[in-house]
């Protein structure tokens, strides 16, 4: 794997800032548009005193860090640093509010006897109490930006590696797997069901052809062949860490058979493990998918298996003629099974309708005109009422081309809240807000849209 670049300080710092901005703290502060338009020129950097430059000059007249909280004490009310640490401190606590409302006498006095008064200190004020709900240090931000960019860097360079690494430290994070495989998918990642023959307990790499880098890619970087990812057997609904890994070690198993017998699974468990691993098509390597109802037949006979019998005594094993699976029922046994599917998205069987109705893709919006209005459908992965947001609700919805964040106004929720609540995948009409490579829809209207399977969203409380 090629080594992790050094950004220049300036660039490495410019990742700190946009790490550190979109927090409820600069949000309530009113810090986060004043940096973006002076960032890109089209606002002058001023500052509302003389005395708030030596704090805030580094970000271009606007607080960002607890620390230019504090220096700003310190400068315009005369904090001494025993002060401006208790200010730390009250920034950072449970009951923040409360201690900063303890400081404000101190803080009006201190900027009174320097000439701050009326509108100014006022603001200097709010900025200050705004970072009691939440303010990052700089170190803090510092430290998360290098994690931001390490990730950034591995999933451009290396999209199946990282993957691969979600994937096995399920649970975590904000994104589903399903949502982790269907990103990497579109980055021309191959994901591979688990396979009791090939799959390890967490997702592995199978590796693929590599070739030569490209232009402006690091030595090393996987071609267009490879590698592809490898779901672990531990994905498997139930299955469990412990049991996968026993599997894993046992293996190659030659049958169903073989595999009741030497991996040692519990009789009182050994159905329902082989039912799930079968209803997905895994204990067959590379198995025709019209093949995959036999062998769940075959799993039921194939829990018969026990030490005291004789091997080669077990019946039924071989089903009789069955239909094979089509690409729905394909779709609906790997949701049951593993909670996603590695081949395609539900919202790719609902495309033929959305066409029909004029929707756009989610990708395609990229293209579309700002405040255009649009029809878009997809699965509700998210929603989300971030206490900073007066009220308004965020749905994250996706396709099989990508995700947009929906925008929803306290009035439009109101107005669609059974539909926006329970369902579980929506159409959405709404006006296109571009700006800047990035894309969101303020939507009027919400509707439930059909899919093969009932996804999960992860929602506010």
């Amino acid at each position: 794997m090629a080594t992790l670049p050094r950004l220049k300080p300036r660039e490495f710092y410019d990742l700190v800032v946009e790490v550190a901005l979109i927090r409820p703290g600069p949000i309530q502060g009113g810090s986060v548009h004043p940096y973006i338009r002076r960032k890109n020129r089209r606002e002058k950097v001023s500052y509302p005193h003389p005395l708030m430059e030596n704090a805030l000059k580094k970000t271009l007249g606007v607080p960002l860090f607890q620390e230019q909280l504090m220096q700003l004490a310190i400068d315009v009310a005369g904090f001494n640093p025993n002060e401006a640490d208790k200010l730390r401190r009250a920034m950072g606590s449970k009951r923040s509010m409360e201690r900063m409302a303890e400081l404000k006498t101190r803080l009006y006095q201190g900027m009174a006897e320097r000439g701050i008064t009326g509108e100014v200190a006022d603001g200097i004020y709010l900025k200050l109490s705004s970072f009691a709900n939440f303010g990052f240090p700089e170190s803090h931000a510092m430290s998360f930006a290098y994690l931001v960019f390490a990730s950034a860097w591995l999933k451009r360079y290396h999209p199946a590696a990282f993957c691969a690494a979600l994937l096995g430290a399920q649970p975590m994070g904000f994104y589903s797997p399903q949502t982790l495989v269907d990103d990497a998918r579109r980055h021309g990642v191959t994901v591979l069901r688990p396979d009791i023959n090939a799959s390890h307990a967490k997702a592995t790499l199978v590796p693929g052809t590599r070739e030569k880098a490209g232009k402006g890619e690091p030595p090393g970087q996987w071609g267009k062949g490879g590698p592809a990812v490898r779901m672990g057997l531990s994905s498997v609904r139930t299955l469990g860490e412990d049991v996968a890994k026993r599997i894993a070690e046992h293996r190659p198993y030659h049958d169903m058979v073989d595999l009741a017998r030497r991996a040692g699974l519990h009789p009182a468990t050994l159905t329902g493990i082989l039912d799930r691993l079968e209803r997905g098509g895994w204990v067959a390597r590379d198995r025709h998918p019209s093949d995959r109802r036999a062998a769940l037949w075959a799993a039921g006979a194939a829990a018969q298996e026990r030490d005291h019998r004789l091997p080669g005594t077990v019946t039924g094993v071989r089903a009789p003629a069955l239909p094979g699976m089509d690409a729905i029922d394909e779709l609906v046994a790997d949701v049951w099974a593993t909670g996603l599917s590695p081949d395609t998205h539900p919202a790719a069987f609902a495309r033929a309708h959305l066409d029909s109705l004029g929707a756009v893709p989610i990708e395609a919006l990229h293209r579309v005109p700002d405040r255009t209005r649009v029809l878009v459908g997809g699965i509700v992965t998210h929603r989300q009422r971030p206490g900073t947001a007066g009220g308004v609700t965020f749905i994250n919805l996706e396709d099989e081309t990508g995700m947009l964040n929906v925008t929803c106004s306290v009035g439009l929720w109101q107005r669609y809240r059974r539909v926006a609540r329970t369902s579980n995948a929506l159409l959405v009409r709404g006006v296109v807000e571009s700006a800047e490579g990035v894309v969101n829809l303020n939507a009027d209207r919400l509707a439930p849209l059909a899919v093969p399977v009932r996804p999960t969203s992860r929602d506010f409380r």
